[in-house]
Parts: C-alpha cells; sequence; structure tokens
C-alpha cells in the first residue's frame, strides 16, 4: 500500500480536470511498469494506491515508480497552472501487506476514502477511486467480503483534510 502527499498538504488537485489527470497519470505508470493496481484513490491533496508488485527481474522498483508518478504529474500540474518548476510533492510511505485480513482491511480502506474524508455518503459515488470499478469487476461473494472488513479503524498516514 502506498500513500503520498502534496508538498505543504496544499491542495493542488482541487479541481475534476486536476483529479482526473493524476488518476490517469498514477494508473497508467503503474500499469507500464507492470505493478497491478487493486485499488485506489486521488485526493486533491495525497492518495492511495494498493497494488501488486511485479515479479524479482520485471517491471520497475517502487520508488522509480513513484519519482516518475511524481514527476509527470508534477510537470502536467505546473503547465496547468502555468507554474514551472514549482514543487508538488512532499514524499510517500509504502506498506508490505503480507497479512491476508490486512490486505483486505486496506482495500475496502482505500475504496472507502472519499466517506473517511467526508466527499461521500458511500463509496461507490467518488469518481477518483476504485470503489465504482471494484463494484462492477468483482465478483459478488469477493465484493461482499471485502467490504465487509472494518476501514476505519485501520492504521494508515493519512491526516489529511480534504476539499
Amino acid at each position: 500500500m502506498i500513500t503520498s502527499g502534496t508538498l505543504y498538504k496544499k491542495h493542488f488537485f482541487h479541481d475534476e480536470t486536476r483529479l482526473a489527470l493524476l488518476e490517469n497519470i498514477l494508473l497508467t505508470a503503474f500499469d507500464a511498469c507492470k505493478w497491478v493496481v487493486q485499488a485506489w484513490a486521488v485526493f486533491s491533496n495525497h492518495y492511495h494506491i494498493v497494488a501488486c508488485s511485479p515479479s524479482p527481474g520485471e517491471g520497475k522498483p517502487l520508488n522509480k515508480l513513484i519519482q516518475r508518478c511524481h514527476s509527470q504529474s508534477a510537470q502536467e500540474l505546473n503547465k496547468l497552472d502555468n507554474t514551472p518548476g514549482r514543487r508538488v510533492w512532499f514524499q510517500y510511505w509504502d506498506s508490505l501487506l503480507t497479512f491476508e485480513h490486512s490486505y483486505y482491511a486496506r482495500l475496502n480502506y482505500t475504496h472507502c476514502n472519499a466517506v473517511k474524508h467526508g466527499l461521500v455518503q458511500e463509496a461507490n459515488q467518488y469518481p477518483f477511486c476504485s470503489a465504482r470499478w471494484f463494484e462492477s469487476k468483482a465478483e459478488p461473494a469477493l465484493h461482499a467480503k471485502i467490504t465487509g472488513y472494518k476501514w476505519d479503524t485501520v492504521k494508515v498516514n493519512d491526516d489529511y483534510t480534504v476539499k
């Protein structure tokens, strides 16, 4: 699980255009680097991604992948805002999920993060996360299993206020 935040928690990705830009850059880069994204949530000042790493020798290591995502998203955002060279990202945190219940809880946490931040009542209402995608693609039994995990007690570096 990867969490990253903007510099000084600034709301750089404050509208649908910028949120869609960040979401697209993240999902495209993870795919290109052979990481399989399981869940994601993108906000004005941070994001969460749960992904499976590629087999050894394939794809890119996480630090190179994140560097690519942050560089590309900062450059594109700065073009939109006419602010060349502005620093956008602060850092990222990652957790290796090896315990099955922890993995499922973090999947649900990521899907429900917009609910946590008070942006929507139901996770599938937020357009910049994987909740709606997961609901439509997962087998009903798997969907019920994942959504049954408590997300509001998961410990994740997520002290962000979003707009």
